[in-house]
């Protein structure tokens, strides 16, 4: 499917926008796209392959019916999917904890790097490239930054579990993640 970039509108605000219109083959392109990414960050989450596809056709449900939350000023189609598959992974975690079947799989991380995505068909080539850039813009990160930013998102920790397990305060927690991310945005711009 080709798809017609209006000035200023990148590839993937395009199909979201045709997404909201219900555009069924704008989703399939979404999901091609960008689903090694999405799988990765749930399978680096739940350490459990059945589990992290679950969550990923969980998020990719609510993409469809919240397409239109989308907020272009909050950052790109991508980051929204990502922390649509993030907040499912983490949801599935707690629930699987409050019925006590689940072990703290995620606190014993210490890598922060994405896995790579072992079977999602198309996407899977640029996603391992889209992971290669990530990873190297994650290592020029300070430290303290790349640990806050890899128990958040692939470790699924809270910001207040966070604080808790770094024995740090809240708001230097928030701090070094929010500084992260933008060192990270700024260093992904216009490769992404």
């Amino acid at each position: 499917m080709a798809t017609s970039v209006m000035p200023g509108e990148t590839a993937d605000e395009t199909l979201l926008s045709r997404i909201v219109a219900g555009d069924a083959e704008s989703f399939a392109a979404f999901y091609d796209r960008h689903c090694g990414i999405l799988y990765g960050v749930a399978c680096r989450i739940l350490q459990n392959e059945a589990d992290a596809q679950d969550v990923l056709q969980e998020a990719c449900v609510l993409l469809w019916q919240r397409a239109s939350h989308y907020d272009s000023s909050l950052g790109k189609p991508l980051s929204w999917a990502v922390t649509l598959v993030r907040n499912k992974a983490i949801d599935r975690l707690r629930s699987d904890q409050r019925r006590g079947a689940a072990v703290d799989r995620a606190s014993d991380q210490q890598d922060i790097l994405p896995v790579a995505p072992t079977d999602c068909g198309l996407g899977q080539a640029a996603a391992a490239d889209t992971g290669l850039m990530v990873q190297e813009a994650l290592k020029k990160l300070p430290p303290e930054q790349q640990e806050a930013l890899g128990l958040a998102f692939f470790g699924g920790l809270t910001h207040l579990e966070l604080a808790s397990r770094l024995g740090a305060p809240l708001g230097t927690i928030k701090a070094r993640i929010r500084r992260g991310l933008l060192a990270l945005r700024d260093a992904l711009e216009g490769r992404l």
